[in-house]
């Protein structure tokens, strides 16, 4: 048996940004230049991009000089795309010899700009990307100089280049707070299994290993890592991978045909029956665990409460809003209709439990959290960070309400995972989780204390 030469939680590759940019909605809350949450001061000049101080000002000078001098002339309140920004900068890297530079995925083998595709064809062919296309076309006549702007051709290579190599840079909770190009770590294909993992410190990039590796060498065409949500049926990762990257998902989880009956799964209507049942199949009569009939009733009520609960999520995504009381119906009609592992069952658990936290309804919170967590588990690699991240709300969450004991037991679930997704210098493993898992363990032994007393 070999040894793993490379272990889970390994950073296999650390890479700087080619170019990237804060996401606007965060303007006012982080850094331009490193990304960093605090208080933070406008550029003097153009008043438009903000930094937490001088040393990050000086860093993104070089880079921001000619940039401030398009972004004083914009109106007043005028907000660039963050898709044009993006645009703009990788046109003024490549005017800056960008052109030669080589970003690194093995101490010997890099990418440059030039080897990325540019799907041009793909992209001239999507009304959707062309309408985008158009609109940034406008936008970067106030972000560059005419002398500097390609010709529209050239425009849309970079555009394609764009679209289809950048990353959304995270923060350590999973939220988007930026996009980023890095050339090295774009030579990692999708998978829906994927075995490593993109993870920011600031603006850097940083793939972590989620599986142990027993090579010498990392072989780079062996590393997956997700370009989607993973919580989704078979032919919707397939849709959006086809839709954003124009390709077709060929990978093991996707010619995985029980994992795709699972997927969008019916309950058998037997209490106390785990089978999932596949609705879709006209020739199932019969449960296969149970043998429980199987009715056109049923199958009439399972389509039905789909369609109720996909229109719910559908309204919801759609005003960036979680509402309880939509989430607690969805759940009450999804009642030995929808099985546990059916992935729209998860998403409105994982709406309700937003909804429940955001009305501070602790318990029902907490409920939630339990159930999302069994469909995670389902779905995500052991090591991933978003089940590390709904055991640190577990944990919270029963340390919030006194107890100990099982808060303690979710928290060192959560440390587990997060020694490998984030590393132990990492801010929420350092200031979050850790003295989380003090205040448990000191309340769990008082609490034992207590009833040692009784």
């Amino acid at each position: 048996m070999n040894k793993a030469v490379y272990r889970k939680g390994d950073v296999i590759l650390q890479e700087k940004p080619f170019a990237y940019v804060l996401d606007p909605r965060y303007r006012d809350k982080r850094c331009d230049r490193c990304l960093k949450e605090t208080k933070v001061m406008k550029c003097s000049s153009c008043l438009y991009l903000r930094y937490c101080g001088r040393t990050c000002q000086k860093e993104a000078w070089p880079d921001h000089k000619e940039e401030c001098e398009k972004l004083k002339a914009l109106p007043a309140g005028l907000l660039v795309p963050s898709a044009a920004m993006m645009m703009s900068r990788i046109v003024r890297r490549l005017r800056k010899g960008g052109d030669t530079h080589k970003g690194y995925y093995t101490s010997k083998f890099y990418r440059k700009f030039a080897d990325l595709m540019p799907h041009e064809e793909d992209i001239r062919q999507d009304p959707k990307r062309m309408e985008h296309f158009g609109t940034l076309v406008v936008v970067l006549q106030r972000l560059l100089d005419e002398s500097i702007t390609p010709k529209k051709p050239e425009l849309l290579r970079i555009y394609g280049k764009m679209c289809i190599n950048t990353f959304n840079v995270l923060d350590s909770e999973l939220n988007t707070i930026g996009t980023g190009m890095y050339l090295g770590a774009s030579i990692i294909d999708h998978s829906c299994r994927p075995n490593v993992m993109v993870s920011f410190v600031g603006e850097t990039l940083q793939l972590r290993l989620l599986e142990d590796y027993s090579q010498a060498e990392l072989d780079f065409g062996q590393l997956f890592i997700s370009y989607i949500d993973l919580i989704d049926t078979t032919e919707t990762r397939r849709d959006q991978l086809s839709e954003r990257y124009y390709f077709r998902c060929r990978c093991a989880r996707c010619q995985d045909e029980q994992e795709h009956k699972v997927t969008n799964a019916a309950a058998c209507s037997l209490e106390g029956c785990q089978e999932p049942i596949d609705m879709d199949d006209t020739a199932l009569v019969r449960c296969p665990a149970c043998k429980t009939p199987i009715t056109e009733v049923d199958r009439e009520t399972f389509q039905d409460i789909s369609t109720f609960t996909k229109d719910h999520l559908a309204q919801m995504k759609n005003v960036s809003s979680t509402d309880l009381d939509v989430s607690r119906l969805c759940l009450k009609k999804q009642e030995n209709v929808l099985h546990r592992y059916n992935v729209y069952h998860i998403k409105t658990l994982e709406n309700a439990m937003d909804s429940a936290l955001e009305l501070e309804k602790w318990s029902e919170a907490t409920g939630y959290a339990l159930r999302l967590l069994d469909g995670f588990r389902k779905y995500y690699s052991p090591f991933h960070p978003h089940i590390a991240l709904t055991l640190l709300k577990i944990g919270k969450l029963q340390l919030y309400q006194c107890y100990f004991a099982e808060a303690l037991k979710h928290l060192q679930q959560a440390a587990k995972i997060l020694r490998v997704t984030h590393g132990e210098q990492d801010d929420l493993y350092k200031r979050v989780l850790v003295p989380m898992l003090c205040d448990a363990s000191q309340g769990n032994l008082g609490h034992l204390a207590i009833a040692s007393d009784d």
